[in-house]
């Protein structure tokens, strides 16, 4: 694969999880999330998106979500749980994105807030990201408006290699929460 084809970022959000005594990283998903993140899973298929490779945090919610929702896509990636995500900076986020191999095109990334937002909100940078897409407003308008909602997700695209993602590169092509 070349790297001057447009590449895909999925930012998907953990669905809504329960607050039993556990630690954090031990939560699991609420009724709501489980109902949720099949949902997302569903929704992620429509668009069509052949994803090459996931990278999941290792929290028990985040795997919960990605195990729903990956049922419902006609193919599933390469699944790579990733301590990393789990209460990674969107800086770090960035850096574990630069270490993707350059022969995947289409990557999802299950994490949490306020990372996950903060990644959407600084890859498009002020501009909404060079060759932004129709809708990419709109999307950043509901992202910017509503917050990233739990088994929400972001679909970003750039041109170029993932060790060149940084901030300001990528455009905000779609934004999908549940309510929607």
């Amino acid at each position: 694969m070349s790297v001057a084809e447009p590449r895909r970022i999925v930012l998907f959000r953990h669905a809504k999880a329960d607050w039993p005594q556990v630690t954090d990283h031990e939560r699991p998903l609420a009724e709501r999330g489980r109902l949720d993140a099949a949902t997302a899973g569903s929704r992620l298929a429509d668009t069509g998106i052949p994803f090459d490779l996931a990278l999941c945090s290792t929290a028990v919610r985040t795997r919960e979500t990605w195990k729903l929702a990956v049922h419902e896509l006609a193919h599933r990636p390469k699944t790579v749980y990733e301590e990393r995500l789990y209460e990674a900076s969107p800086g770090e986020l960035i850096a574990v994105l630069n270490e993707t191999p350059d022969d995947a095109r289409n990557v999802i990334l299950v994490g949490h807030n306020p990372s996950v937002q903060g990644l959407a909100e600084i890859l498009p940078g002020a501009g909404g990201g060079a060759g932004a897409g129709v809708g990419s407003g709109e999307a950043r308008e509901r992202l910017t408006s509503r917050g990233f909602a739990t088994a929400g997700f972001a679909v970003l695209s750039f041109t170029g290699s993932w060790k060149a993602l940084e901030p300001g590169v990528a455009a905000l092509d779609d934004y999908w929460a549940p309510s929607e």
